[in-house]
């Protein structure tokens, strides 16, 4: 971290900015841990930063995530949304915002979350999870084979 002193306050500290690669920004503070995990941020060996606790004038708080050389695929892009749907992707190229991407909930999720219900075939054999979304605020799916409804407390990721 780097102290700003071009005539800002001086007590706001900045987090240095990355050449090339994916800021998510604007994922609820109790969520950023979720991201990371769902992400498989672990094993990325490139430099990953990351905040909570921000003060945001649209959230209240907010947390963040810098991950040099890394974009995203639509599938991991979706994952987000399903913890974090108020984020938004900012994509660096050279030390510039090149792009700014909403996530947003898709109508079906497939492969990526576990069904709860102990009971559902996807559990039993190689059949690859199929979610509807039902709701988008909380986050509700139902499983296309066994119609049991999931809320954000129950998603296991695959």
């Amino acid at each position: 971290m780097s102290c700003s002193h071009s005539g800002k306050d001086k007590t706001q500290l900045q987090v240095n900015a990355i050449r090339e690669g994916t800021v998510i920004d604007h994922i609820p503070p109790q969520n950023l841990f979720k991201v990371i995990s769902i992400l498989n941020l672990h094993k990325i060996t490139t430099q990953i930063t990351f905040g909570t606790n921000f003060d945001s004038q649209r959230m209240g708080k907010k947390a963040l995530i810098k991950i040099e050389g890394v974009f995203f695929t639509q599938e991991e892009i979706n994952k987000i949304a399903l913890v974090a749907p108020s984020a938004k992707l900012n994509l660096i190229k050279n030390y510039e915002v090149v792009q700014k991407l909403p996530v947003s909930i898709p109508d079906k999720v497939s492969g990526i979350i576990k069904c709860y219900n102990p009971n559902c075939v996807t559990n039993h054999e190689k059949v690859t999870t199929l979610f509807h979304v039902v709701e988008n605020h909380p986050i509700m799916l139902k499983c296309h084979f066994c119609e049991k409804v999931m809320t954000e407390e129950h998603f296991i990721f695959i």
